[in-house]
């Protein structure tokens, strides 16, 4: 869990910001996410995981 977020963002290819700005999270939420400064709840990282492979598999 610890680099989640980063390695989900890592597959799609994107900058923190550009992330931020597709999926619809605050970029200092996605920096405090990979930083360890704070967690993701469960269910948003789920949701998150399903919608960027969905993206990844449909584009």
């Amino acid at each position: 869990m610890d680099n989640a977020i980063k390695n989900l963002r890592a597959s799609t290819g994107l900058s923190q910001a550009k992330f931020a700005e597709a999926y619809h999270i605050p970029k200092r939420t996605i920096e405090e996410w990979e930083c360890g400064r704070r967690k993701p709840p469960d269910y948003v990282l789920e949701l998150l995981t399903f919608k960027v492979q969905y993206d990844l598999k449909n584009s």
